[in-house]
């Protein structure tokens, strides 16, 4: 009898293991010197590295989300070139993408990579202020931008990253319309909008962020800065008489926070992250900013450091007066993302190597919980749903198992399941590649992607759980003729339907799918030659009111 998809990758898996751990250890024991390489290999290896393993690994190599890959780590788990090539070709279960088998990187790129992480990491460059000023640009004053919006349907537009091409598509949420296409950084990582909803900021892997003017005829960036070499993070000042005002970037290297004038990006200072993981107290140069939210309490940004495992609430009401004042919070390794609980007291954010969610009091300051969780959470920005029985709860997939965790949030009227996982959700198959879920006030469904799981099929899939009896409901799948996987689930603003991308490659347009909510039925697919790697969209509204 022919085994399923998931069975016949968990037999790859177990097979694929035995041969690493033993055709690695004998090859390792015949040559323990690194493959040579050449200076431009070096120079080759390390754009593909940045592009795609750093955000996982460090710039460093010291590890992060994903294992260390120092040779002298390498070398101590036997994995010689084979072997490595072999992980980087065929993914693992854990969540590490195929490479090789997506054809995101051919067979020398693999060899190159393989050798590669074999030799001491070149030292990354640093970036200097006068560099940042310089790199500042301001293509529409404010004073000649519109007073007005041009656009009737602005505050239900959506960005949609175009990962790899380095673009954010501004799509019309109501007539499905394209209106603009705007140059940005490159693989943009997260799109925010400001307090007001005009403007829209991108934050590119490169380190560059621009603001786009929604309320242009055919909006577009209007100011850009690159403030660091890799970023991930970036939000702005919400808080009562602070709208609009400034913007903060989390770099992942150099570590770092920038801060910007809100509406033009004019750089106003720097603060470097690097500082004593919370709990060894040893020094770690590699703390890196990964995620940004902006407090509803309090003139405060709350920043995620990475490995440090610390949230620091960063005080921007005196930045004028060229005074920043910071709190940090031990908490857990490696923070990652996160997002607000229904009340926007509580951010929890997921420790990702520890297997827990952080969760942070915002108006008291302080620590509030730390739940253990499934292996590798990967939240997004998380779902939130007011449950008859459970109270208020929070939810986060994994990339590391086929499980949801449902939080409860509310101490006060049902402190039984507050703070910890009041439900878990099975999800369908073997192995764990979820990235995004997702549900809206007026939406009764709670939406989840695979799209980092091996198998095909679960790839090209979204789950449609109901979010009160937590049952299966649908299992939607990306037409046929469209190649690529299901990924990130975005609501209009009114919750009357969601929007789902088909990542692909860049060298072959896909589609974003629009579904009913009410009915779970395909209602339009938005196709054209510019839908290349679409991967995050962002609702204006929902952005801009934290709903998730």
């Amino acid at each position: 009898m022919e085994a399923s998809g998931s069975l016949k990758f968990l037999q790859k898996t177990i097979l694929t293991s035995i041969f690493f751990g033993i055709v690695g250890i004998s090859v390792n024991q015949a040559n323990s010197s690194p493959p040579p390489i050449t200076k431009e290999e070096i120079k080759k290896a390390s754009r593909i590295y940045f592009d795609r393993c750093a955000g996982c690994h460090g710039m460093l190599r010291k590890g992060a989300t994903g294992p260390a890959l120092t040779p002298e780590n390498l070398k101590k788990k036997h994995l010689n070139t084979e072997a490595i090539k072999s992980f980087i070709y065929y993914g693992t279960a854990g969540g590490m993408p195929d490479w090789g088998k997506q054809g995101v990187l051919t067979k020398e790129e693999i060899n190159l990579l393989a050798r590669f992480l074999q030799h001491p990491p070149p030292p990354p460059p640093l970036l200097t202020w006068e560099q940042i000023k310089k790199s500042w640009k301001v293509y529409i004053p404010v004073e000649k931008r519109v007073k007005a919006p041009q656009n009737k349907n602005w505050r239900n537009f959506f960005g949609v990253i175009l990962r790899d091409v380095g673009k954010v598509a501004i799509v019309d949420g109501t007539t499905k319309k394209l209106i603009s296409i705007v140059n940005t950084g490159f693989a943009v990582h997260i799109l925010r909008t400001s307090a007001s909803g005009r403007y829209m900021y991108s934050i590119g892997r490169d380190g560059k962020a621009t603001v786009i003017d929604l309320w242009m005829k055919k909006p577009d960036k209007v100011a850009e800065v690159k403030v660091c070499y890799d970023a991930r993070s970036i939000d702005t000042s919400k808080y009562k008489g602070y709208e609009d005002k400034y913007a903060v970037v989390g770099c992942y290297w150099p570590p770092a926070f920038v801060v910007l004038k809100g509406d033009d990006l004019k750089p106003i200072t720097r603060h470097v992250t690097s500082d004593y993981y919370y709990d060894t107290k040893d020094f770690v140069r590699e703390a890196r900013v990964a995620s940004i939210v902006s407090s509803h309490y309090d003139p405060l940004w709350v920043l995620n450091i990475k490995e440090a495992g610390q949230v620091w609430l960063v005080d921007y009401s005196k930045i004028d007066k060229g005074s920043i004042k910071i709190d940090m919070i031990d908490a857990e390794r490696y923070l990652h993302d996160g997002g607000w609980d229904l009340s926007k007291r509580y951010f929890l954010v997921a420790a990702n190597m520890r297997n827990k969610i952080v969760v942070i009091d915002t108006k008291e300051k302080k620590l509030a919980a730390i739940v253990d969780v499934g292996t590798k959470p990967h939240p997004g920005r998380g779902a939130n749903i007011d449950h008859p029985k459970y109270g208020p709860l929070w939810c986060t997939g994994h990339i590391g198992e086929n499980r949801i965790a449902c939080i409860g949030t509310d101490p006060e009227k049902h402190k039984k399941y507050a703070w910890k996982v009041a439900k878990w959700i099975k999800m369908p198959g073997v192995g764990g590649g979820n990235l995004f879920i997702k549900t809206h006030p007026k939406s009764k469904w709670l939406l989840a992607d695979r799209p980092l799981n091996p198998d095909k099929d679960l790839q090209r899939s979204i789950f449609v759980y109901d979010k009160y009896t937590f049952k299966l409901v649908k299992t939607l799948k990306i037409p046929k003729n469209i190649p690529g996987r299901a990924v990130h689930e975005e609501y209009s603003s009114d919750g009357s339907e969601f929007w789902i991308s088909v990542w692909g490659k860049k060298d072959q347009p896909t589609a974003i799918l629009v579904y009913d909510d009410k009915t779970l039925k395909l209602k339009k697919v938005i196709k054209g030659d510019w839908v290349r790697t679409p991967t995050g969209k962002f609702n204006v509204t929902n952005t801009m009111e934290d709903i998730y």
